[in-house]
């Protein structure tokens, strides 16, 4: 039987999380699995993200090959997904999502407030939305941080750390665990504090539209309150006409209430990167028992919440609007 090849970017947290979906389908098909490496444009480019446009850069060159023909499936960060889907292409499974917040990893296992306090400090992240939230955190707190931009991989990041460069950097929880880094966490900010990017935390599975059979097949991998919690992220996201780049944080999180519906409370946040004016706003409302129904309501709960921050003056806060 033809092994199955699975597109996926070379870094090693995409060739972890790569394998483990491969794992799930090799048990789910029966079939085997090879990984197929591809670098993309954000993988070689050393710009930072908003310099190099953000929204797709580490995805359509696994789009490019699957729609070639080239790979049967590919493995995604959710967060790194343009918020519209393309007709050729199915978004066949989003799986169980791992923690979506960040993480902190600092000098001397300090907290972000006991660092903070220290006055002067520098954190290191590559994401405007964290900068927005740090930046506007420490000012809470009546303290001041720099946030410096970085690029590079997990170990590259850790490094600024370790050499005394940087006094903490900030990376998503779930890539540290998926690579077994997680002990070096120094502590996993709350939510409350920082929101995380629409859909961090989530993989998705994409492949040929016309390709039924695997659709099918991968359509097992799915796990229904990640697809709904992660839809409402994303409509919120496209709402706003943002880029992945721009400094916007969403979450929902779900909370069964019986057969009949599910509770779901959305926040979410846009800044200025310097923290000097954050719009953070929620909404909670039940949705249906039913996949489909949830989506709809999950859909129509990032809407209204868009509406509500654009009314509150988010539109003057993204760097970054969606084209």
């Amino acid at each position: 039987m033809r092994p199955l090849r699975l597109g996926t970017r070379r870094s090693r947290l995409a060739m972890a999380q790569s394998g483990q979906v491969a794992e799930q389908v090799r048990e789910r098909t029966g079939r085997p699995v090879e990984l197929v490496e591809i670098t993309t444009y954000g993988d070689v480019s050393r710009e930072h993200l908003t310099q190099i446009g953000g929204t797709g850069v580490f995805v359509s060159a696994l789009r490019d090959a699957l729609l070639a023909g080239e790979i049967d499936l590919a493995v995604h960060s959710l967060k790194d997904l343009p918020t519209t889907q393309p007709d050729e292409l199915a978004l066949a499974a989003v799986p169980v999502r791992e923690d979506p917040r960040d993480a902190l990893i600092a000098r001397d296992d300090l907290t972000f407030e006991r660092l903070a306090a220290l006055g002067g400090v520098r954190v290191g992240t590559g994401s405007p939305r964290r900068m927005a939230q740090l930046n506007a955190w420490a000012r809470a707190l009546g303290c001041e941080i720099t946030t410096v931009p970085i690029r590079g991989n997990v170990d590259t990041r850790i490094g600024y750390v370790r050499d005394g460069e940087l006094d903490a950097v900030v990376l998503a929880t779930a890539g540290l665990r998926r690579i077994g880094r997680e002990s070096e966490i120094t502590e996993v900010l709350p939510s409350d504090a920082v929101l995380p990017a629409p859909g961090q935390g989530a993989l998705a599975i994409e492949c040929a539209a016309s390709d039924a059979d695997l659709t099918a097949l991968l359509a097992g991998l799915d796990d229904p309150h990640t697809r709904i919690a992660v839809t409402a992220e994303r409509t919120l996201l496209a709402a706003l006409e943002a880029g992945c780049s721009a400094p916007v944080a969403a979450l929902a999180d779900l909370r069964d209430e019986g057969q009949k519906a599910t509770v779901m409370r959305l926040r979410g946040a846009v800044g200025r990167i310097d923290g000097s004016s954050l719009v953070q706003l929620s909404t909670t409302g039940s949705v249906a028992a039913s996949v489909e129904e949830a989506l709809s309501h999950a859909r129509a709960m990032g809407r209204a919440l868009a509406d509500e921050m654009l009314a509150k003056g988010a539109a003057g806060l993204m760097g970054e609007r969606a084209l």
